[in-house]
């Protein structure tokens, strides 16, 4: 099932914000853009925009009546690995409990759409 939903974050590319099969879903990536605002400047830092893609992350998760602790794995891209590391894994880890944190990669890359400094994707279970 392909889910393209009208409360997350308009897509910057052609992709559904998630694909579900067999009670997997794959949250597609996201970027710091205000799920209101598309036009909106993306927010100054790695710590707003780390927590903009969460957020927006956890709007595409609830309206397919998911959380958060449903999510199994993560993948992070930050295009200022050396300088942002640390604030940005601050900022993401406050989303998750200690004992409840989802398996993740976190990448350096070239750039991101948009002029992010973040990206994030992730997947979940169904319960």
């Amino acid at each position: 099932m392909f889910h393209v939903l009208a409360s997350a974050p308009e897509p910057v590319a052609p992709f559904s914000h998630a694909v579900e099969a067999d009670g997997w879903v794959q949250l597609t990536g996201q970027m710091p853009t205000d799920p209101d605002d598309p036009a909106a400047p993306l927010a100054d830092g790695i710590e707003a925009q780390t927590r903009r893609v969460m957020d927006n992350l956890a709007l595409v998760l609830a309206e397919l009546g998911l959380g958060l602790e449903r999510v199994t794995s993560v993948r992070v891209y930050l295009t200022e690995f050396e300088r942002d590391y640390e604030a940005m894994n601050a900022a993401y880890a406050s989303y998750f409990p200690p004992d409840r944190r989802p398996a993740r990669t976190c990448v350096g890359v070239s750039a991101l759409a948009v002029g992010a400094l973040v990206e994030i994707d992730m997947v979940a279970k169904r319960p």
